[in-house]
């Protein structure tokens, strides 16, 4: 099978528009719809239903562009091994964690990662949705949980858990509580129940309704979590890690907090020699053990 051809109803069945594969690939309508037709005929059957609002594929069209998304993930890493230097690290690097992990934890360390390494690219992506790593949807994640996914390599970066947190100006005006109970006089922040979070952190909200909480502030992530209990909005159900950037949060309750909750690095396994998430790998990892090393510090001795 003519793999230009191939390359060429990928573009189309992404654009949905023979115009649009055109621009893309400095290409003429004409020698597009040429390419396709000719691609049918080699296959005896109809890939796309035309129609005035652009191209709908068939499902003959449907099987074959499965195909070549997958072929252009794989070219895509190849690509990539080759592009890593053997001393430098450039290029670009899609990164996926979670909404509160991203904005609370990886995103303020960045400038130091790019510092170092001015020619990365990051890109990344903040959802709680898992993405595919082996087909490539992410080159590496920061996952709230360990990864099941086969042909990962996976590195277990710390322990997180979710503790309640207030601002020294709410506590001031409100009181601090003693006690499970004392927390119905407060208004409590946390995640949705109905928002996708960790299993820790749902389970310790649960617990504290059950002490007839009469005011609650729901967010559908730890971000805005925290802006509530910037903001002196209320008592705050927060991840531990949130006390190094902002260390004037006062700890509320400090025998309540969930379960451990651990964090794991993975990337396939066809990255293994990619020098872009060796850099990223151990800058977070520097990053962690120069958290640890903080709290000991501060440990009392």
């Amino acid at each position: 099978m003519d793999w230009d051809k191939l390359r060429i109803f990928h573009a189309v069945a992404d654009a949905g528009s023979l115009t649009h594969a055109g621009d893309t690939l400095h290409l003429s309508q004409s020698a597009v719809s040429r390419q396709i037709r000719a691609l049918e005929e080699t296959l005896n059957t109809t890939l796309f239903h035309r129609h005035a609002r652009g191209l709908i594929l068939t499902e003959q069209g449907e099987l074959l562009f499965d195909a070549t998304k997958s072929m252009n993930k794989r070219l895509e890493t190849a690509s990539a091994r080759i592009r890593d230097s053997e001393e430098e690290v450039f290029g670009d690097l899609r990164v996926t964690t979670t909404t509160g992990f991203g904005t609370l934890w990886l995103a303020p360390r960045l400038p130091k990662l790019f510092e170092a390494y001015p020619d990365l690219k990051i890109d990344l992506m903040l959802e709680e949705r898992v993405l595919d790593l082996p087909m490539r949807e992410a080159d590496v994640a920061i996952r709230m949980k360990e990864p099941s996914q086969a042909d990962l390599i996976r590195k277990r970066l710390m322990s997180v858990r979710m503790r309640l947190y207030a601002s020294p100006t709410y506590l001031e005006t409100n009181g601090t509580p003693e006690s499970l109970l004392d927390l119905s006089d407060h208004r409590l922040v946390c995640q949705s129940l109905n928002s996708i979070q960790v299993a820790a952190g749902a389970t310790l909200v649960q617990h504290l309704l059950t002490s007839d909480i009469q005011h609650l502030f729901t967010v559908n992530n730890y971000f805005g979590v925290l802006q509530g209990v910037l903001n002196n909005i209320g008592i705050g159900v927060l991840p531990d890690y949130v006390t190094e950037d902002f260390p004037d949060l006062v700890r509320v309750l400090p025998d309540l907090e969930s379960g451990e909750v651990p964090v794991f690095l993975a990337y396939p396994e066809e990255l293994r020699q990619s020098k872009r998430i060796a850099a990223f790998r151990d800058f977070v990892q520097e990053e962690i053990f120069a958290h640890r090393r903080k709290i000991r510090e501060a440990a009392p001795q």
